[in-house]
Order: C-alpha cells, then sequence, then structure tokens
C-alpha cells in the first residue's frame, strides 16, 4: 500500500533494452520529500559522472510531490531533471512546471520517472493501467509539440496527458524545452536530452488518486489558504482586452494572473509573465499597437520547443549588433530591419530550430554567438544576459546583493530562489499602485528580514553584511518548496512579507505536509531536509567537475559594467531599501569582487563547507545523512 500522499512507486525506462523496472518510493520520500529530492537522489544513482548531456547514459527525470493531487495548494507543480548541453560546462539542471501532467503520472500510479538510453528509431513512452509501453513514434517526428499532443490524443483519446518535445530537441538544440498539457514549458536545455534519446513523447493516463492522512486537516488546511487569493478586480498585467482571460492551472484553488487565450483546432495557449511577453516592446515599436500581436512568438516557441529566456535576450542583443552595424541582413539571412513584425520572429525560431546558415550560430546560444561576431558584440551582452546558458537579465546582483551567491551556485537562473528576494522588494517598490516604503513600509521589510532570512541587515541593500546567511535560508526554503512541490507564485516569501512576521499566508509547508503524509514536522525540520537535498546537488555538480569556489562566479561584466540606468524592467532606477530603511539607488553600482569572495567565504562557513575550496566537509554530508555521498566524494578528492 503506498504511503499517505504518495503513489508509492517509481517508474525506471531503459530505452537502449526496454527493460521497464519499479522502485518504493518509500526508500526515498522521508529523506528527500520528492520533487527535486527525490530526482536528485535519482540522478546520483544512476548517472555516471562522466557521462556527456547527450549520451544514453545520461537520465531525463520527471517527478511530483507528496502535494500533487490534492486541490487547494498552488501544489500540482512537478519538475524535470537531467545534465543539460545547454551549460558552460555541461552540468545537472532542472525546470519547474504546471498543469496537469504531473497529476497525470501520479494518477498513473508512480511519484517519478526516470528514462535512460536511447531508441533505436523515434518512440513514446505510454503509462497506462498499469502498463509501460514503448511504441514507434515515426509519425510524429518532425511535428510541432501542438500537433504531437493532438496526434497523440487522437490515437490514444483525450483523457490523457501528453508531454512532448518539438524540432528543436529533435535538432539537439542546447536551449530547447519540452511542453505539456496547458502550455507547460520546461527549460534548462532539457529538450534536448529527449532529443539524444529518440523519445518523442510521454504519455500518462490514470485514475489513482492519492490519500491523505487527515483529510479534514487538509481541508480546513485548504480553506485558510484561501487568503491568499489575489484582490478581486485587479487586472492582470499579462491581459489582452478581447483576446484572454482569466484562468487558474489545474488544481490550483488559488488563482493568479495567469491568462488564456482560444487557438486553431480547439487548443487554448497561455500568457504569463516574461514567456508571454519578451517580444512586446519590439511589436509596439514596429506597430505602434499592443493587440496581441506579441504572443505569436509565445507560440513559435512552444511548438518549436525554444527557451523564450535565451530568445528574449538574444533578439534585444541582435537588434543592438545591428543598429551598431556588427550584422547585417545580408550575412544572417534575417529580416534585422523588422524586428518586432511577424515575419522576423517567424524566420528566426525557424532558422534557429532547424540550424539554417547564421540560425546555427545563434543555436549554441547568444553568449557563443557573440564570440563568433566580435568583441563589441560580447561587450554587448551585459545589457541582455544573465547566466551562462545565455538567460535573460531580470534580479541584477549589482542591485539586489544577496542574488549574487544565488546566481554563482546554481546550473541555471534559479528564478524560484531569485523571486524569494524580488518579491517582497516589488511589494516595497509599490508595484500595482503606490511609492517606495508606503505601502509595505521599510520597518515590515525588516522585521520581515529578521524573521526569514536571519537579520535585520539583510534588508540592507547597501552592504553585503548579512547576505551569505539569507541566502543560505532561502535556498534550504526554495529546495523544500521544490521538493513538495509548491507553485512559486503562492510560496514565495510575499505573504509573510506583507504581515511582516515569520509565517507563509495561513497555512505553512510543514502544516500542509503533516496533514497530508501523517509525518509530523515543524519549519526547522522541513528546511533541514532541504538542506539535505542542496547538498546533494552541490555534490551531483562537483561529481560532474564544477569547480568548488572557482566554479561560483558571476559572468564578469556584473564585476566591471557600472549599473545603468532602466536595465532592470521592473526598478528603472535602481531603488532599494539602504541603511535603517532609507531609499537609495543602486545606479552606478558594481559587484565588488573582493567582497563577493568575502561574502563566498561567509556563506560557505555557514553551509559547513571549507572556506578555502567551496568543497563539502565529511562532517557536514554526515550530519545531513549522506554518508554514502561523503564516502563516493572522499574518493574523488572532492571532500573536506
Amino acid at each position: 500500500m503506498p504511503e499517505f500522499g504518495y503513489a508509492g512507486e517509481i517508474l525506471k525506462v531503459d530505452l537502449s533494452d526496454g527493460k521497464i523496472t519499479k522502485l518504493p518510493t518509500a526508500d526515498y520520500a522521508d529523506k528527500y520529500l520528492g520533487g527535486h529530492g527525490i530526482a536528485a537522489r535519482l540522478y546520483w544513482d544512476l548517472v555516471p559522472p562522466q557521462a556527456g548531456a547527450l549520451d544514453p547514459e545520461n537520465c531525463f527525470i520527471c517527478a511530483n510531490g507528496p502535494v500533487t493531487g490534492f486541490a487547494g495548494f498552488a501544489g500540482f507543480r512537478w519538475k524535470i531533471f537531467g545534465k543539460s548541453p545547454a551549460g558552460d560546462p555541461e552540468s545537472f539542471s532542472y525546470a519547474n512546471l504546471g498543469e496537469t501532467w504531473g497529476a497525470w503520472l501520479k494518477y498513473a500510479g508512480y511519484d517519478a520517472l526516470a528514462v535512460q538510453g536511447k531508441a533505436d528509431k523515434p518512440v513514446y513512452i505510454y503509462i497506462h493501467d498499469g502498463r509501460v509501453e514503448i511504441r514507434d513514434a515515426s509519425h510524429l517526428w518532425g511535428q510541432t509539440t501542438f500537433d504531437a499532443s493532438d496526434s497523440l490524443k487522437a490515437e490514444l483519446g483525450k483523457g490523457v496527458g501528453v508531454l512532448s518535445i518539438g524540432p528543436a530537441a529533435e535538432n539537439l538544440i542546447p536551449f530547447a524545452t519540452v511542453l505539456a498539457e496547458g502550455g507547460a514549458s520546461g527549460s534548462g536545455g532539457l529538450g534536448a536530452v529527449l532529443g539524444s534519446k529518440n523519445l518523442k513523447a510521454i504519455v500518462a493516463a490514470g485514475d489513482k488518486r492519492p490519500v491523505a492522512a487527515d483529510p479534514d486537516r487538509v481541508r480546513q488546511l485548504v480553506e485558510s489558504k484561501k487568503g491568499s487569493r489575489p484582490r478581486a478586480g485587479m487586472p492582470s498585467p499579462w491581459a489582452v482586452p478581447g483576446l484572454t482571460r482569466d484562468y487558474s492551472c489545474y488544481g490550483c484553488g488559488i488563482g493568479c494572473s495567469r491568462q488564456i487565450y482560444d487557438g486553431e483546432k480547439g487548443r487554448y495557449y497561455k500568457a504569463l509573465c516574461q514567456a508571454s511577453v519578451f517580444y512586446t516592446a519590439f511589436v509596439m515599436r514596429y506597430t505602434g499597437k499592443d493587440n496581441g500581436a506579441h504572443l505569436l512568438a509565445t507560440r513559435l516557441c512552444d511548438g518549436y520547443g525554444l527557451d523564450t529566456a535565451v530568445l528574449h535576450g538574444m533578439i534585444e542583443w541582435l537588434d543592438a549588433c545591428y543598429q551598431e552595424g556588427l550584422i547585417n541582413e545580408k550575412e544572417t539571412g534575417l529580416p534585422l530591419s523588422s524586428i518586432g513584425s511577424p515575419e522576423f520572429i517567424e524566420e528566426l525560431t525557424r532558422k534557429i530550430t532547424c540550424r539554417e546558415g547564421f540560425g546555427d550560430t545563434l543555436a549554441r546560444g547568444t553568449i557563443a554567438a557573440a564570440e563568433s561576431v566580435g568583441t563589441r558584440a560580447q561587450e554587448l551582452l551585459s545589457m541582455y544576459v544573465a547566466t551562462r546558458l545565455s538567460e535573460t537579465k531580470d534580479y541584477d546582483p549589482r542591485m539586489i546583493i544577496t542574488t549574487a551567491l544565488l546566481y554563482a551556485t546554481e546550473p541555471r537562473r534559479p528564478i524560484q530562489q531569485l523571486h524569494e528576494v524580488a518579491s517582497p522588494l516589488m511589494m516595497w517598490l509599490g508595484m500595482g499602485g503606490g511609492e517606495p516604503g508606503e505601502l509595505y513600509t521599510s520597518e515590515q521589510f525588516r522585521n520581515a528580514a529578521a524573521n526569514l532570512w536571519g537579520s535585520v541587515i539583510a534588508a540592507d541593500f547597501s552592504t553585503y553584511e548579512g547576505k551569505a546567511l539569507a541566502a543560505r535560508k532561502l535556498q534550504d526554503r526554495v529546495f523544500t518548496k521544490e521538493s513538495l512541490v509548491l507553485c512559486d507564485l503562492h510560496w514565495t516569501m510575499i505573504l509573510p512579507l506583507r504581515r511582516g512576521d515569520g509565517n507563509d499566508g495561513p497555512a505553512t509547508e510543514s502544516q500542509v505536509y503533516s496533514a497530508i503524509t501523517g509525518k509530523e514536522i515543524d519549519e526547522a525540520g522541513l528546511y533541514r531536509i532541504g538542506e539535505r537535498i542542496f547538498n546533494l546537488q552541490r555534490a551531483i555538480l562537483l561529481r560532474q567537475g564544477w569547480p568548488g569556489r572557482k566554479g561560483d562566479r558571476l559572468l564578469d561584466y556584473y564585476h566591471s559594467v557600472p549599473l545603468r540606468k532602466g536595465e532592470i524592467f521592473f526598478n528603472h532606477d535602481g531603488l532599494v531599501p539602504g541603511k535603517d530603511g532609507e531609499i537609495i539607488s543602486k545606479i552606478g553600482a558594481v559587484v565588488d569582487r573582493e567582497e563577493f569572495e568575502k561574502m563566498k567565504s561567509d556563506y560557505y562557513g555557514l553551509r559547513g563547507w571549507d572556506a578555502e575550496t567551496g568543497l563539502p566537509t565529511k562532517a557536514k554530508l554526515e550530519d545531513l545523512q549522506l554518508g554514502d555521498v561523503a564516502a563516493d566524494l572522499a574518493g574523488r578528492g572532492l571532500l573536506k
């Protein structure tokens, strides 16, 4: 019998020999919760450190969490994992997705799925009625994600969940994505991993609903969580009047600013956050209208399977290079004079997907493309690219010091961690109405920082003091959240910060976990599991070649190019709380190299790691019940 909250089994599929294996979730749940935690442990156990991202030995992992299947908590999220070809060097990576597919996997009887090997021809995996089938997908190869999903539903019936890749992943574009039900897009370069395995899609169906240990308590917590619903009448920033409409993800029970709109063939498409607006400014410049035309770019990216977080900065960089005469239309084959038009985005996405001409150069990512264009093109990257994966800029460490450690210690843009700092800052700025410190005061900010980040000074953005502790504490919290798995929009620090106390809304993560699983634990105990999972990810990265302290770095421009006015999309003047809550501007700031290194040393000390190398210590890993991990690292000279 499965444990409360869990389906009870983990599924392993080897595409090389067709072998199907099942593991008991109970062997993983207590130590790793689910989601990020279980997937990281599976990856550690299954993938040889020397395996390349596109090698059969690499593993593509999907994992839901114990909250999946219980409506009302914004907890139907799920995650994907594997070694990504987008990294420099290649490294373990992840993505967070929503909507229904993670629930379908659980309803089919599984808390996680791990796929290794490589099929001889295109295939898809069909999980249903207690059976796991590897079926021919030759007829689907070359189709967009949307068409592949429609084809599979026509073949298998509408009562299935489909995760698929598009032509970009088939052509092994390093920043290719996956797309699942409801427009749930998974980035981090993991689409190419499926393409390398000749795995076009994974389909799941079932009716095995998880059971809670204390259903009455679950219902009470759902009622209390309703207090975090958005205020009625607040317009969504992603809405297009006359086109989009409000929409809540499957199983959410709370709602947010998410929008959808109807398309051809009975489809509906998403409109939410960066993915839906990355082409907007260019469309406005080109047409002078804001009528929803920018959403074509999102549909093209989702259909081909391209990461909008990479395309966003890439288009801005292409435009800047064109304006300075560094590239032209003849050499690139792109209508650069018409950026903002449908023709440009259609040609750009097609050329990248097909690796055609200059599109093949761009397919390697913006940073690599800039190297091929020249020195000035590389200098322009500082305005448009935030990470080594060429992902777009958002929560700049020159303005928000704490994020320097988040960017430096993660293999990709850790958006859930970044939101833990940026969301309260946006509240303080008065976004949605008000001046800085008016609706959400500096004093409230400071009180909440003391409770949740470990010190009042963590809310002072003029100093490096207190930021190492803040980074450590929020990372442990986020790794817990990403293992349960809970929606970032409703389980950030935004709710406790609004009140200035240490509780995350009426219901806390530990209360939800305890009611569902029957395992009583407090917040500190839950976050300790998050600490264990973070340390396990660190061990994975080190074993793959991450050079410890030397690898914990930012892109160089953060240290050398002062922050410019208008550079931050939500804070053009760079306003933040300073000493004693005074309003200051970070325009002109850089991340001081010496202070950054001191902050890293403090961070390693707080983590229980070796300050000189950034390597974990035997004592810390054994304290976290990772003794076998410590032994492996010790044998490789990666432990202190």
